[in-house]
């Protein structure tokens, strides 16, 4: 007997035989996804080549000849995941679609990267993450693990890339150094493979092989070169931004071998980072043989079978490989977090106690802290001050000129002057621009409301400061109460010792998590802000057409730069501990993390207020205590699986999904709360609830206490509450009896509250961070 599912696959087939068009179907380009292969890791060409025919005579089916189905494909994805990518009439869509040898038919989208520019929205020098000590030592500064890098691809001539010192390259690489491009690209002992991926790019833009789009994995936009040497750029000497902030740059794994995987184009080219390049890079990268992934690419949460990182993330993990991506730039609205897929680390962004002090100084005696990157004034001095609406042209409207908009700005009274702008709609770089080409010696950059305290070291074409919203207002007060307001702007420098730090980006996308809301995202917060890298000399600093500069290393903020610190740092702990899944180095990371700043105090948001588990996850990484963390919270694939089935995927999708046999456990034993996650997140309590982890020893034997930082209004037991570990990979189980018991903690508009729990031994201490919401 067939199934319903098979049978209305005919029925429908048999009605679109009978649909006659005469006009053309409007085409788009889809990624059909089918799981897992059943061939091993071994591949020969002719089980490439099987692959291939299988797909094609697969859409063939439903095209009408073989002939048809070779013109629509674009992608076949043949080494570690199964399906294609393909030109499609929508009619065809929902057909393959029901077909039992389909999980899932989802556009070829664009992405996003996670960086902001010069747009509105650490100097690895002194990063303040990763310090000379315990954990760099024992991990051999990442020696031999290999991380691969979705993104812009790689400036290989760049210092962070040389090989001096690196020994042959390990034998278990499969990948290559590819290029199609008369531009020469090389790789070395250090930069061991690089790939592009432009056809679903190619494909979603209407572009053909006669366009402007390199075939090259080289980086002209600056982002890749950024975040691969973030994680594991070698030591650089003498490394600057525009000859300022002299100092050695190293990644976080610095002694690491690295890959580029190009999957985005530049804006300027009407680029981004589609679906189809994305699933085609992780399909290599695991082939390959990296060790980790990292990718700082992401955009609106989806359902995890529609979502090509997530996708390609499901499986890489199946291969021991730990996926780290960020957050998104969402923030602070909540609810926007991005790639919320269990199976992956999410990185949210945060300070570090280093900023780049260029502070105004106005003739009334006030000083005010701000930050750039810039040369310094001509002279030090006081210059008279004027603000944009001061300066404006005669057509200009208030709202533009004080935006320091193009064509706002009269130069007549702008020149010999610091002119004052509002932050806004132009980047930040063009109100400079703008400055310059009026005539000014300075500016100082003023927050607008929506920006508040969020200030950001940009490389000026000018002498700069960028202040906050209320120090804005203060400048703007003194221009307005005197006819001869004089200011001046300090030379930029490094100081470190900042307090509070780190505190939450604003831009840092927050949760809850739109498609599971009881799985915390983000995991953790890493620096995030003012990260100076390598860069790309094929791009200016500014990323704006009319900057000429170049430099080899260059600042920039976004959870694009905090995902590659985790990369960095996940590579250090697989040095050391190889024998870890994924799971339990994310875990490692989840449980060492700290909610606490330099002041002893919670961290901050950019509210001032503490910062919530939905924006910083389990806290600011601590990648020293990770490499010792004594107990993890461990995952395997089965465990991944029975949460699929816990989230609504039948049994016949995830047979599909991992080619392997599965039956999804019974619904009394299959709940979202029973998944061994690292925090412990519960949406809509209502009444009783009793929720259940397994914890597994990595350290010696020892004698766990468990101490609850009880959530307002809420009562939290844990049973037993002390656990005894005799031996390195026990396991022991543990439940927490959670209701509320006071509705007067439970009144308010927010109906979230937080907690923690802490299994101590006296030496580790392995916290989950505690987020209830209360049933309305």
């Amino acid at each position: 007997m067939s199934s319903p599912k098979i049978s209305i696959l005919f029925l429908f087939l048999i009605l679109f035989s009978l649909r006659t068009t005469t006009a053309s179907a409007t085409k788009k380009s889809y990624v059909v996804y089918m799981g897992s292969h059943s061939h091993g890791s071994a591949l020969t060409r002719a089980i490439l080549q099987r692959v291939s025919d299988f797909h094609i005579n697969f859409l063939a089916a439903f095209l009408g000849g073989k002939d048809k189905a070779k013109e629509s494909i674009f992608y076949s994805y043949r080494r570690r995941i199964n399906g294609f990518a393909a030109d499609l009439e929508e009619k065809f869509v929902a057909l393959i679609q029901l077909h039992p040898k389909v999980i899932s038919v989802f556009p070829n989208e664009r992405r996003e990267l996670h960086t902001f520019h010069s747009w509105d929205f650490l100097s690895l020098e002194d990063n303040g993450v990763v310090t000379s000590g315990s954990l760099w030592e024992k991990a051999k500064f990442g020696q031999d693990i290999i991380i691969g890098n979705l993104d812009t691809g790689v400036w290989p001539e760049n210092p962070s890339f040389n090989d001096e010192g690196y020994g042959p390259i390990p034998s278990r690489w499969k990948g290559e150094c590819q290029n199609d491009d008369k531009v020469p690209f090389s790789c070395n002992r250090k930069l061991i493979g690089a790939r592009y991926f432009h056809k679903g790019y190619d494909d979603l833009r209407g572009n053909n092989n006669t366009s402007n789009i390199p075939n090259s994995p080289r980086d002209t936009e600056g982002h890749g070169t950024h975040t691969l040497s973030t994680a594991a750029g070698n030591f650089a000497p003498k490394a600057s931004v525009i000859g300022v902030y002299n100092g050695t740059a190293k990644g976080g794994a610095p002694k690491a071998r690295v890959a580029a995987y190009k999957v985005c184009w530049p804006a300027k080219q009407g680029g981004g980072c589609f679906d189809a390049d994305i699933l085609k890079a992780f399909d290599f990268a695991i082939d390959d043989g990296v060790d980790v992934i990292s990718a700082s690419v992401g955009g609106k949460p989806r359902p995890y079978f529609r979502d090509a990182a997530a996708i390609g993330a499901f499986h890489a993990m199946k291969e021991g490989i730990v996926v780290v991506t960020s957050a998104g730039n969402s923030g602070p609205m909540l609810s926007t977090v991005g790639n919320i897929a269990p199976w992956m680390i999410t990185v949210g962004a945060s300070t570090i106690d280093r900023e780049f002090e260029s502070n105004v100084k106005l003739q009334n005696g006030l000083t005010i802290k701000g930050t750039s990157i810039s040369y310094p004034l001509p002279e030090e001095k006081f210059y008279p001050l004027i603000n944009g609406e001061q300066a404006k042209t005669a057509n200009a409207t208030v709202g533009d000129a004080k935006l320091c908009k193009q064509a706002t700005l009269d130069a007549s009274k702008v020149k010999g002057r610091i002119l004052v702008c509002l932050r806004g709609n132009n980047t930040r770089v063009d109100k400079g621009h703008q400055a310059v080409m009026g005539g000014a010696v300075g500016m100082i950059l003023c927050n607008d409301q929506t920006s508040g305290n969020d200030i950001i070291a940009d490389v000026h074409l000018l002498p700069a400061s960028h202040i906050t919203y209320n120090d804005g207002l203060a400048v703007f007060a003194y221009i307005n109460s005197t006819n001869n307001a004089m200011g001046s702007i300090t030379a930029p420098k490094a100081t470190l010792g900042i307090k509070p730090a780190p505190t939450m980006a604003s831009f840092s996308s927050r949760g809850p998590n739109l498609i599971t809301p009881a799985i915390l995202k983000p995991d953790i917060t890493a620096p995030g802000v003012n990260i100076i890298a390598a860069y790309t000399e094929g791009n200016n600093p500014s990323n704006e057409v009319f900057d000429n500069r170049r430099t080899a290393y260059n600042v920039m903020s976004g959870t694009s730069m905090s995902c590659p610190h985790v990369s960095g740092i996940v590579g250090l702990l697989k040095a050391i501990h190889p024998d870890w899944s994924p799971a339990a180095i994310r875990s490692a990371l989840m449980t060492t993390a700290s909610p606490i700043d330099n002041t002893g105090k919670p961290l901050l948001d950019t509210t001032k207020e503490a910062a919530t588990p939905f924006a910083s996850g389990a806290g600011h990484i601590r990648p020293n205590l990770a490499s010792d963390p004594g107990l993890v919270y461990d995952l395997e694939v089965n465990d991944y699986l029975n949460f699929l089935c816990a989230s609504g995927y039948d049994s016949q999708v995830i047979r599909t999904f991992n080619k392997a046999p599965y039956i999804c456990p019974p619904l009394s034993n299959s709940s979202l709360l029973e998944f061994n996650y690292p925090s412990i997140t519960v949406p809509a309590l209502s009444g009783n609830l009793i929720v259940t982890r397994t914890l597994t020893n990595v350290g010696p034997p020892g004698t766990f206490t468990a101490r609850v930082g009880q959530p307002p209004g809420i009562s939290v037991v844990v049973e037993p509450n002390v656990l005894i570990f005799k031996s390195q990979g026990q396991k022991e189980r543990f439940s927490l009896h959670i209701k509320a018991v006071n509705t007067t903690y439970l009144a308010g508009v927010d109906q979230h509250k937080y907690g923690e729990l802490v299994w101590s031994d006296g030496t580790h201490t392995v916290r989950s961070p505690i987020t209830v919401e209360i049933a309305r």
